[in-house]
């Protein structure tokens, strides 16, 4: 028989359960206790708590991403959090208007436009490492951002790397970020942060219009183009453009998820591949059998045959998951698990507690990248059991544009430097809903190869 969501066991978790992935493993701690369903209430107001219905697991990961999505809204789950001044892009988006818009968008990750946007990626990477060994201690989170935004701001939206990039990606760390309460008020705050929405629409709505323009001088040319260029350029099947909302919002949030994410999971990626140094030896090894005397910076179809450092990232990816829990508002009723769920009900289904399951991955709390190769291949072995960019149809667009980019930072950086991490007790993982890293992680940095190559223009 099936039970009442009132009968959903509920949890009221410590005020302050830590850092270092303790939340995800609190969460699958919890999961293994009550089930793949639990209500958690956060005692912000003793007498109305807020509830959040969390969702754990293989099975919840496939019902929520996949087989039952329509009874889920990404609108009601994301924008309350992320906010209006985004717009809604891919990510806030529901269906139908979602699934037009990602048709729209998909050319522009396809392979071919992947390996058109990796000398890009190796010219910004080249800039910004440049000078670490004559630094001698860098904060690789820092140094991730850095290279991520530019990236992101060069292929998706064509910006120049330089002080404008730097202005924009300081614009949108701190809407991100929010106020620094010990040195003004929310309401401060407030107060600037329309005035930095402002200045942020002001940069980017000039290089919409300047698209446009462009597009409507030399029509479509076939030629590969940033993000921004194609979805300018695309049209529905009764012809109709994005219009300037419509874009905008994209941009928005394609240069956020395409930098704040994949900063996370690149600075994790050498950070484990620094703390455990057989594991960089095997990468090392790997990159050597493909570099070509590392006379020229790796090539696409090298970078995706590294197939042992495609395995550190993904389990960087799963111990230390960019995104703890992806929020959802429940539009239509739902039984799971034995419960019923009403439609209005707030869920997180928690992609970071699934990798904490140690009937999923063997040892979660290990760090351990052969769990991925055969005969073992746990990510296969249970189905949406590895979720670090979602699953289903509504995967992440720029999966492979992330792949690409920290395969790339890492070969980069490993061909050329040492690091050390100065004070491991000092990296800490804050994983609440996007994860951070907030006291960064300082590296001292070793050139240890005199090769040196240019990067093309």
């Amino acid at each position: 028989m099936t039970k009442s969501y009132a009968e959903v066991p509920e949890i009221f978790p410590p005020e302050n359960i830590g850092p270092s992935g303790q939340v995800a493993s609190y969460l699958a701690q919890m999961a293994i206790q009550h089930g793949p369903l639990f209500r958690w209430l956060m005692r912000r107001d003793p007498n109305n708590p807020v509830e959040l219905l969390f969702m754990v697991g293989p099975e919840a990961n496939r019902f929520v991403l996949h087989t039952h999505r329509e009874h889920f809204s990404h609108d009601r789950g994301w924008t309350p959090i992320v906010g209006e001044w985004m717009g809604h892009g891919l990510l806030n988006m529901d269906p139908p208007e979602w699934t037009l818009h990602r048709r729209m968008m998909n050319p522009a990750f396809t392979s071919a436009y992947l390996a058109a946007y990796l000398p890009l990626m190796h010219r910004v990477i080249e800039e910004r490492t440049r000078d670490w060994g004559e630094r001698g201690e860098v904060d690789l989170y820092s140094e991730a951002r850095e290279i991520t935004f530019d990236i992101a701001a060069t292929a998706l939206a064509g910006f120049k790397t330089g002080a404008e990039v730097d202005h924009l990606r300081g614009l949108f760390y701190t809407l991100i970020k929010g106020p620094n309460l010990q040195e003004e008020s929310w309401e401060h705050f407030l107060e600037r942060r329309v005035q930095i929405i402002a200045e942020l629409d002001g940069m980017l709505l000039p290089l919409i219009a300047q698209r446009r323009e462009q597009l409507r001088r030399e029509g479509t040319t076939g030629q590969i183009r940033d993000v921004l260029g194609m979805i300018v350029e695309a049209r529905d099947e009764q012809g109709q453009a994005f219009s300037e909302e419509q874009v905008l919002a994209h941009v928005k949030i394609l240069l956020v998820a395409g930098h704040e994410t994949t900063t996370t999971l690149s600075t994790w990626t050498l950070y484990l591949l620094a703390m455990h140094p057989e594991y960089r030896d095997r990468v090392m090894a790997e990159i050597d059998a493909v570099d070509g005397g590392g006379a020229e910076p790796l090539s696409f179809e090298a970078i995706r045959s590294l197939r042992v450092l495609e395995n550190v990232v993904k389990e960087a990816g799963r111990l230390y998951s960019p995104v703890l829990s992806v929020p959802r508002g429940v539009l239509k009723d739902f039984e799971f698990a034995g419960y019923h769920v009403p439609a209005g009900v707030q869920v997180r289904l928690s992609l970071a507690a699934c990798h904490r399951l140690p009937h999923v991955f063997r040892n979660p709390d290990v760090f351990d990248p052969e769990r991925f190769e055969p005969p073992r291949e746990e990510d296969k072995r249970t189905p949406y059991a590895l979720v670090t960019f979602g699953g289903g149809p509504r995967v992440c667009i720029g999966m492979g544009f992330a792949q690409e980019e920290i395969k790339a930072l890492v070969a980069h950086v490993l061909r050329r430097y040492r690091l050390e991490v100065v004070d491991p007790s000092e990296v800490i993982h804050s994983d609440w809903l996007v994860a951070y890293l907030p006291g960064g992680c300082r590296v001292r940095v070793i050139p240890i190869d005199s090769r040196t190559w240019q990067v093309p223009a």
